[in-house]
């Protein structure tokens, strides 16, 4: 996948690789706080060195066929991104999960990219199962399951530290059969 159009405005979903660690760092300086509120990329992510070493794990995950990670760039500035946080071909299951900043959100660009992310390990990879987990709170993350038809399953209470806080994280997946269904095979 080179970029893929996520609307009419000038949106892509393409590569987030080692090469791009400074704009990946410039991305998480303007949405640090804001996406820190529910994901750990921006504590992870707090200089030149750790920017290119949270993108070489996933460029070693991407070639250990253990997970994946893309940008969303609007107008060609990366303004979030989708992933596979895990991904386990044996099982045929994957965990996706996605952070936009504050500038873009609203538009609908993240459930177009996961609609994208699914329908690869769905209709190229073969997966059956893809999870989607949020904390509780995170209201627009679980607008984002509902949209692409996800059924929750349940909450893992407590289960999750960020910031020295616990979280309740909400399970959710959909299936391979579930989604070619709603998209019409």
């Amino acid at each position: 996948m080179l970029s893929v159009p996520l609307d009419g405005d000038g949106a892509l979903l393409g590569a987030l690789e080692p090469w791009q660690a400074e704009e990946f760092l410039a991305h998480m300086d303007r949405g640090r706080e804001f996406i820190g509120g529910y994901i750990g990329f921006p504590d992870a992510v707090t200089d030149l060195g750790s920017a290119r070493r949270v993108l070489e794990d996933y460029a070693g995950k991407a070639a250990a066929d253990t997970g994946r990670i893309y940008g969303i760039r609007d107008r060609g500035v990366l303004v979030g991104g989708v992933l596979f946080r895990t991904m386990d071909a044996g099982q045929g299951v994957a965990e996706a999960g996605c952070w936009l900043e504050p500038a873009a959100t609203g538009r609908g660009l993240v459930t177009r990219a996961v609609r994208v992310i699914i329908d690869w390990v769905f209709h190229e990879r073969g997966f059956h199962r893809v999870e989607w987990r949020c904390a509780s709170g995170n209201r627009a993350s679980i607008a984002v399951a509902e949209c692409l038809g996800m059924t929750r399953e349940g909450v893992l209470r407590q289960s999750n530290v960020l910031r020295g806080h616990r979280q309740d994280i909400e399970v959710w997946s959909v299936l391979a059969p579930e989604w070619r269904g709603r998209r019409g095979g």
